[in-house]
C-alpha cells in the first residue's frame, strides 16, 4: 500500500512530527537532526516516509542544489511528502562539499557565475548546462556503494572556500588557514603548512570552480575571507 500523508493542511509547524527534523547537512553529506536551521537550504528530491523520517536512501535524482531560505512571501511545507524534502546548510562551503551546486532559479546570478567559473576551470568553449555538471558532480560525490568521496591535494594547492578532513573533522580553507568546522559556525582559525596533504571534501570540480574564482557565501563566523559573508 502506498504511504498517505497526515491528514492536515500546512499552516505553520505541524504537531505530529519529529523534532527537530533530520535535515541538516554536514560537509561530509551525512544528514543529521540538529535545531540550528542553517543559513542556505537545498533538495535532493523527496527522500522522507509520511511520518517525516528519512528513508534510507539520501537522494532520488542528481540534481542537487542549494537554495534561499526566502523567495519572496511563499512559505512552504519543508516535507510535503512525495514533492520534495527541504535541506539546510550552515552556508555554501558547506553545501559545495556535500556536492550541492547553486540553484538555477532562485539563485539565478550565482548559478551563471558557478557555470562560468566552471567552464574556465575546465577549458570548454561554452558554459555547461545544469544537468551536465550534475551529472559529473555525481561521479565525484558518491562511489557505487554510495559513499562520500574523498580526494587528496596539498593546502597550498586548494582555493579559499574548500573544505578539508583535519583532525578528523571538517574545516574550511581560507588561503593558508583552516577553520573548524560546526553546525552552528567557524571555530578559530589554524595555520598550517602549505605542504601538508589533506582529504578534500569538496568535489574536484567544484574546487576548479573555486579555483577560477566563484566566490560563495560564508557564514559571518569566519570572519575577514576575501569570500562573501551571507546575511
Amino acid at each position: 500500500m502506498p504511504e498517505r500523508a497526515p491528514d492536515y493542511r500546512y499552516t505553520g509547524t505541524p504537531t505530529n512530527r519529529p523534532s527537530p527534523l533530520q535535515n541538516r547537512v554536514l560537509p561530509t553529506g551525512e544528514i543529521v537532526a540538529h535545531p540550528a536551521r542553517g543559513r542556505l537550504m537545498g533538495n535532493r528530491g523527496c527522500i522522507h516516509h509520511a511520518d517525516r523520517r528519512l528513508r534510507v536512501s539520501r537522494w532520488r535524482s542528481p540534481m542537487w542544489i542549494s537554495c534561499v531560505l526566502r523567495w519572496g512571501n511563499v512559505r512552504r511545507d519543508v516535507m510535503p511528502l512525495g514533492r520534495w524534502t527541504a535541506l539546510f546548510f550552515l552556508d555554501e562551503p558547506t553545501a559545495l562539499a556535500a556536492g550541492h551546486r547553486p540553484c538555477g532559479y532562485c539563485r539565478r546570478l550565482d548559478h551563471l557565475a558557478f557555470g562560468e567559473a566552471w567552464r574556465q576551470a575546465q577549458g570548454l568553449p561554452e558554459r555547461p548546462k545544469a544537468h551536465q555538471m550534475d551529472l559529473e558532480l555525481h561521479r565525484e560525490r558518491v562511489d557505487r556503494a554510495r559513499h562520500k568521496l574523498t580526494w587528496s591535494a596539498p593546502l597550498g594547492e586548494l582555493p579559499s572556500g574548500a573544505m578539508v578532513l583535519w583532525s578528523g573533522q571538517p574545516a574550511l580553507v581560507v588561503a593558508d588557514r583552516l577553520l573548524p568546522w560546526t553546525l552552528t559556525g567557524y571555530q578559530q582559525p589554524t595555520g598550517l603548512p602549505a605542504r601538508t596533504v589533506l582529504d578534500v571534501l569538496t568535489p574536484p570540480r567544484m574546487v576548479g570552480a573555486l579555483a577560477a574564482g566563484y566566490r560563495p557565501l560564508v557564514h559571518p563566523s569566519a570572519g575577514p575571507t576575501g569570500l562573501r559573508t551571507i546575511d
